[in-house]
């Protein structure tokens, strides 16, 4: 195993880096940056807990050796709020993130960093999915509180929100 340096631009700020080039970028987050947002669920890719965007793109940090993503731009659900932010500079958080607390889709909240980067993820890319397209997109994260129903809802409604707001 090397180590060595590895930039990552994350949540909008570089990061130069002494890391395993094998560690996950999991591992880096939680460890290094003390970005303990992304949660470690599984460390097998089944759970979504450690979904975080590479380049804009949904990938599981758990499975994700940090080597190949150096030069990379992570966005974790730290900076969700501040993505958002730069291009509706009147709200700090994502409508997703206050959609889950107005339906009560966290619970135990575990699972609900994955679950926003997902959910914000699939509105950027579908700014009105119906609940079949929602469902389909969540299949690989696993949530033991809500049943799903909860979430469900706040997807939908963040998008009425966000479609409104453009």
């Amino acid at each position: 195993m090397s180590e060595g340096f590895v930039e990552l631009t994350v949540n909008g700020a570089p990061q130069a880096l002494w890391a395993q080039e094998s560690a996950t970028l999991l591992q880096v987050l939680r460890e290094i940056l003390g970005l303990t947002g992304t949660k470690n669920g599984c460390e097998t890719g089944h759970c979504g807990a450690c979904t975080v965007w590479i380049d804009d793109v949904p990938r599981l940090a758990c499975l994700t050796p940090v080597g190949s993503v150096a030069g990379s731009r992570i966005t974790t659900v730290e900076g969700l709020g501040a993505w958002w932010e730069e291009s509706h500079p009147s709200s700090h958080y994502h409508p997703v993130q206050t959609a889950f607390v107005e339906f009560g889709a966290v619970q135990c909240g575990f699972c609900t960093p994955g679950m926003l980067m997902a959910a914000a993820a699939l509105l950027r890319d579908e700014p009105l999915p119906t609940e079949q397209e929602i469902l389909e997109r969540l299949a690989g994260h696993l949530c033991r509180c809500t049943g799903y129903e909860q979430i469900v809802r706040a997807i939908r409604q963040a998008a009425l929100t966000e479609v409104k707001e453009l």
